[in-house]
């Protein structure tokens, strides 16, 4: 793995790891249909100091993300969720959560090089203000449902 994407995906499990921000995202996949990898995606660019998106890159990180979501991501998760709560089926449940998870770094494997490389000079409060922006401009219209996201993003913002 190379380091943009190390970093990424940790900072992505550190950032849906914040009380709230979980339950956040999936108010934003399911009622806002938002790309929980995009909005995590957009909020790394701004705290890793590489900078603020603008709608062409929202566009090509949907170009790149929508294909592998429609066609590998949604239909596991429709499989895992049809399996809670079966009598029997709580190991292959819990097998589905780890497959759904690979497909997932799977797609952030695919957004890192679409990401420009960090400007060291950023400060930290330039970071912060870009990943709240980068994620508010993502959310658009559900930026209230991401109001936890926003909040947790100064508790995971990558020290320099």
């Amino acid at each position: 793995m190379d380091e943009p994407f190390k970093e990424f995906w940790h900072f992505a499990l550190a950032l849906y790891a914040e009380p709230g921000v979980a339950p956040a995202c999936l108010v934003l996949q399911d009622q806002f249909g938002k790309d929980v990898i995009i909005a995590l995606y957009c909020s790394w660019l701004g705290a890793s100091g590489r900078g603020r998106v603008d709608a062409a890159a929202l566009q090509a990180a949907e170009t790149v993300a929508r294909p592998w979501r429609a066609q590998v991501v949604e239909p596991l998760r429709r499989t895992r969720h049809a399996l809670k709560g079966i009598a029997g089926a709580e190991a292959l449940y819990e097998r589905m959560k780890t497959v759904e998870l690979e497909a997932e770094r799977k797609a952030v494997e695919r957004l890192v090089p679409l990401a420009p490389a960090p400007d060291p000079g950023v400060s930290e409060a330039e970071r912060l203000a870009a990943a709240r922006a980068n994620l508010a401009l993502y959310a658009g219209e559900a930026a209230t449902a991401a109001a936890p996201v926003l909040a947790a993003l100064e508790t995971v913002l990558p020290r320099r």
